[in-house]
């Protein structure tokens, strides 16, 4: 086998539906004022009997269904999340625990919002060097545990989910080589610190490296894959924020892309977002197999991570 693919996709998000009007009875806001800044109008939040491992595990099984395996055939679990509360075990062993793998290695990926396609590249890496056959790779995250919600520049931001690829050898690559980095010197841009936990950010900061520095690197992504932008199928960037993915995908040249606009209805979900954003697309039949997809990651630690992948 000369590289790997994913083979299906799954996502999940919980039952409770917070809008904007609800989070104007809880804070100075209001939706008009959410959706100019952000463009969010909903987002799934977790109740306090759901741990992100549970989020994790229902995305993964309808991965492991819609590719038609069982949790005998994974050998690698990976999970991207910064949410985790408990230190071990780690999410991905109570994750393989939950769906029944047998002696799989189990890892968790924290790069925050760029976990996902960190964690993708990873099962990449190790399914064509031959450590793993197959990997369930999952983005997972309730924010809404480390947020303060009684801060508005915050609090009006984010959503609970998870979303999960499978990834298995193929022998033509529908995994593209990885394009990944960071800005060490302005991690503190993104926190999620303090005792208990809190997430923070220096918006402006985030904004205009985001808007202005990353469309390059984006259009490197497709260069190590050999796509032109304009060739692109899709184009699924992290979810934070519509004013940051607009002009961004607009800057990146992918003028013939269905962009991903999933944080109109998630929020921002971290590492959930990506892959959450992908498994809506395929399963509304917006892109079809084969199709060449852009996955950008960034955010948290100011890390980015990107690659271009063939649809499920």
């Amino acid at each position: 086998m000369n590289g790997s693919r994913i083979a299906a996709v799954g996502h999940y998000q919980p039952a409770k539906v917070l809008t904007n009007e609800d989070l104007a009875g809880m804070v100075d806001t209001s939706d008009e004022w959410i959706r100019s800044r952000v463009g969010i109008r909903t987002r799934h939040i977790a109740g306090p009997d759901e741990p992100v491992d549970e989020l994790a595990a229902h995305a993964a099984a309808k991965a492991l269904a819609a590719a038609g395996l069982s949790p005998a055939d994974i050998d690698l679990v990976l999970v991207a999340t910064s949410t985790a509360i408990d230190r071990s075990p780690n999410t991905a062993a109570r994750v393989a625990a939950r769906l029944g793998i047998p002696q799989p290695a189990a890892m968790d990926v924290n790069v925050v919002c760029a976990g996902f396609t960190h964690a993708l590249a990873t099962a990449d890496h190790t399914v064509r060097a031959g450590a793993a056959t197959r990997a369930l790779v999952i983005g997972a995250d309730k924010m809404s545990e480390v947020t303060d919600w009684s801060d508005r520049s915050t609090c009006v931001l984010v959503g609970d989910g998870a979303g999960a690829a499978v990834v298995e050898a193929a022998e033509q690559p529908g995994i593209g080589p990885v394009l990944w980095g960071s800005v060490p010197e302005m991690g503190n841009a993104v926190r999620i610190e303090g005792t208990p936990p809190r997430f923070a950010q220096e918006g402006q900061s985030v904004y205009r490296w985001a808007t202005t520095q990353l469309p390059p690197i984006a259009r490197r992504a497709c260069e190590k894959a050999g796509i032109d932008p304009a060739d692109l199928a899709a184009v699924v960037l992290h979810q934070a924020n519509l004013r940051i993915i607009e002009p961004l995908a607009l800057k990146l040249g992918a003028v013939n892309a269905v962009v991903a606009r999933d944080v109109t209805e998630s929020g921002n979900t971290s590492a959930a977002s990506i892959p959450l954003a992908l498994s809506k697309l395929v399963e509304r039949g917006a892109i079809t197999g084969g199709d060449p997809v852009l996955l950008f990651g960034f955010g948290g630690n100011l890390s980015y991570a990107g690659q271009v992948v063939r649809c499920p």
